[in-house]
């Protein structure tokens, strides 16, 4: 005892040296830490690979069906992004991107509307040019007769050339009628009568027609010698595709088809597109 007294790093180093000895021998305290630090091993023994998740495709863009609030309709007619909210829109006579270069009287919202028979129709055109990498993009469907008397008032001001070199650069305004590229009754006013060009489903990017919507001249009636393979190509998939749902081409602008039995032939609506 006078011993451990005299030297009590002696004392110490027996308590250390039993602490240590308890400690090895508790159960399995070294295989349970160890356990808790190693990697999961695969049921062979070896280490499991930790695999990252395959990217995520990108989507395909957001169809533009515009989010505003919405008039009660006649009977027979509908919003067509409601019956087709895939395709894009892109409603220029809202705009101040059309043959004019201002807002056309009559559209005070940017929607797309049709009786429900043509609406039903191009709806199965989308579905055929989606199984082919394309999707429709609508820049106009009905229109109401007082856009139409906006157009005849406005061919009767010779002044007014504002959007000539983009829209009509080889045709004298007032021949616009005569031409056959206007019209004073249109079938739009119908309802049943859209105006259309493809995108590529993936990127959403117009595809090249040879000519934009609207433009007025020979470039743009179905046949005409002025554009590329590619672009008659394009121009064949989607006139393809609207004629075999009864919509009828028009000569002289490959973007206008009418439905073949459409429901007012007769009739010349002028309610607002809103």
């Amino acid at each position: 005892m006078l011993t451990y007294l005299a030297y009590p790093h002696v004392l110490r180093l027996a308590a250390l040296g039993m602490a240590l000895t308890m400690l090895a021998s508790s159960s399995g305290f070294e295989s349970k830490v160890a356990a808790a630090a190693a990697p999961a091993t695969a049921a062979s023994g070896t280490a499991a690979t930790v695999t990252s998740p395959a990217p995520t495709p990108a989507p395909a863009p957001e169809a533009s069906a515009p989010a505003v609030e919405r008039g009660t309709l006649p009977k027979g007619f509908v919003y067509v992004d409601e019956v087709i909210p895939s395709a894009l829109y892109d409603i220029r006579y809202y705009s101040e991107e059309n043959f004019i270069g201002t807002q056309i009287d009559g559209y005070e919202a940017p929607l797309a509307i049709l009786t429900k028979e043509a609406a039903n129709a191009l709806k199965k055109v989308n579905e055929d040019l989606e199984s082919q990498g394309y999707r429709l993009k609508i820049i106009d469907a009905y229109r109401p007769q007082k856009a139409v008397n906006h157009f005849i008032a406005w061919s009767k001001d010779p002044k007014d050339t504002l959007m000539k070199e983009i829209f009509y650069p080889d045709v004298d305004k007032k021949n616009l009628f005569k031409s056959g590229y206007l019209s004073s009754k249109s079938g739009h006013s119908r309802g049943s009568t859209v105006d259309v060009t493809m995108v590529f489903k993936r990127t959403g990017e117009e595809v090249d027609m040879g000519s934009r919507v609207d433009f007025l001249g020979p470039i743009s009636s179905h046949g005409t010698d002025l554009i590329n393979k590619e672009q008659r190509k394009h121009r064949y998939i989607l006139k393809t595709a609207m004629v075999k749902q009864s919509f009828k081409p028009y000569s002289k602008e490959w973007w206008h088809y009418t439905l073949k039995n459409e429901p007012f032939p007769n009739k010349y609506f002028n309610f607002d597109v809103k």
